[in-house]
């Protein structure tokens, strides 16, 4: 769940879309990156754009819920809903109206490895908003009122999530595949865990998460480089140096397997997996290509085709890359009839394994690179989605020449590259197996995780 407050004026909106409109006419490298050091040593990417009165601010630490303690899953979202629910010396309405009354939009959210913030605001309220996300930052309420009622909406967001077959199928996929590991426990927890957290538990988790060197800044919009130094050095340099926090080790390879999850639905959901690798990986790029080929490219995929249009077994199937920080994944999806679920799995196994045997074709390679680098400017089409993408490519330690670098990247993998990568991913035979529904002809060889 993300904690929002999203305050916008005619005067805001029409200023986003003037930037949006002009940016998108841009190509991705076209626009300078500078970085921008303060006394407290850290380093924010600006993009400086007068054209329009908007700053857009994006802030990535290296935090999420593999930090959530045992017992205590779904902290980590929590604390970030929390933090936008009053702050200093604003209770939950105050800060709502401090917001408002500046036309801030602001965010808080949690992933499995991050705390993510986002900021927008008009030029001429920077200063004001800055403040604002300093408080949240380093200034938490975490009043009771405020817990209560953040609990009762996490509490409602579970139950309807245990009737989504597709959330049930990720969370138990994700359970099966980590099992031991903090990354198998759901991001938003359980009804237990989630009664459990106390406002200390808040307090511990802001405390231990953020720190100055694990932090990523991003600024994008009508702001100079000398302003934005100094509001940089005002909002996070009351930050600790250092974290505290005890990163868990590597994942352990995932165990193949099929579990099934009974329900009484027309349609069965499955998902399945392989293990993946990180995004530091030296293949991670040729990996990035071959799956476009396979699942990744919607409508050109060589699942989509096989699956869907040749045999109309399926709405929906792709594959995606998962990387995170300890580990990875290659994910796949689909959902069919309970009668045809277990043939559309096959036929993705199938696709699965002439890739890994046979590799791609040149004219599939030359049509995924021609899509990947031409839709590449498309992630850079607002002022908060470029500060998106630069924090991202800082969180990776990408290098800031990465935007410059990637095309090429992508237009220099090889056939080879691909087969190397296929050799690393791909075993149908070593599938990791959610399905959720009554499928025919699809059998359990492993046991449903308990919650957590």
């Amino acid at each position: 769940m993300t904690a929002r407050r999203t305050l916008t004026t005619a005067t805001l909106l029409c200023a986003a879309l003037a930037l949006a409109l002009f940016v998108t006419m841009r190509p991705a490298a076209a626009f300078e990156i500078e970085p921008v050091t303060g006394q407290s040593g850290i380093t924010s990417w600006l993009v400086s754009e007068d054209a329009v009165p908007i700053v857009a601010l994006e802030v990535l630490f290296h935090a999420g819920s593999h930090l959530d303690p045992e017992g205590k899953a779904g902290l980590a979202d929590m604390t970030a809903n929390l933090m936008t629910e009053g702050a200093g010396d604003l209770d939950s309405q105050a800060f709502a109206a401090r917001l408002r009354d500046l036309n801030v939009s602001l965010s808080v959210s949690a992933g499995r490895d991050t705390i993510q913030i986002q900021m927008r605001t008009l030029s001429q309220n920077v200063e004001e908003a800055f403040e604002l996300v300093r408080m949240a930052l380093l200034e938490p309420r975490f009043d009771d009122t405020a817990i209560a009622r953040v609990r009762a909406q996490s509490l409602a967001g579970l139950a309807r999530d245990a009737e989504d077959p597709d959330t049930v199928a990720y969370r138990t996929f994700f359970a099966d595949v980590f099992a031991g590991h903090p990354y198998a426990s759901s991001p938003s927890g359980t009804p237990d865990s989630i009664a459990a957290i106390t406002a200390d538990d808040l307090r511990a988790y802001a405390a231990q998460a953020f720190a100055r060197d694990n932090i990523s800044v991003a600024v994008v919009g009508d702001i100079s480089a000398d302003a934005l130094g100094l509001l940089i050095d005002k909002t996070f340099s009351a930050l600790p140096e250092t974290t505290q926090r005890n990163d868990p080790a590597s994942v352990a390879p995932l165990t193949p397997g099929i579990t099934l999850v009974e329900r009484n639905n027309p349609q069965t959901v499955i998902v399945f997996g392989m293990d993946g690798m990180t995004r530091d990986d030296p293949d991670f790029i040729p990996a990035f290509v071959m799956n476009y080929v396979l699942g990744g490219g919607s409508f050109v995929s060589r699942m989509f085709k096989e699956v869907r249009e040749e045999r109309g077994l399926v709405y929906s199937v792709y594959t995606s890359l998962y990387p995170l920080s300890h580990g990875g994944l290659l994910l796949g999806y689909l959902a069919s009839g309970n009668e045809t679920a277990a043939q559309a799995l096959d036929v993705a196994r199938a696709q699965i394994a002439a890739v890994a045997s046979d590799g791609i074709t040149a004219e599939e390679l030359d049509t995924a690179k021609t899509f990947l680098t031409g839709s590449y400017a498309l992630r850079f089409d607002t002022s908060s989605s470029i500060a998106g993408q630069l924090a991202a490519i800082q969180f990776e330690d990408l290098g800031i020449d990465y935007v410059e670098r990637r095309n090429a990247l992508v237009e220099a993998v090889t056939l080879d590259d691909i087969t190397r990568a296929a050799a690393r991913l791909l075993n149908p035979d070593a599938l990791r197996i959610v399905a959720v529904g009554a499928p025919q002809g699809l059998t359990a060889t492993a046991e449903q995780p308990s919650a957590n």
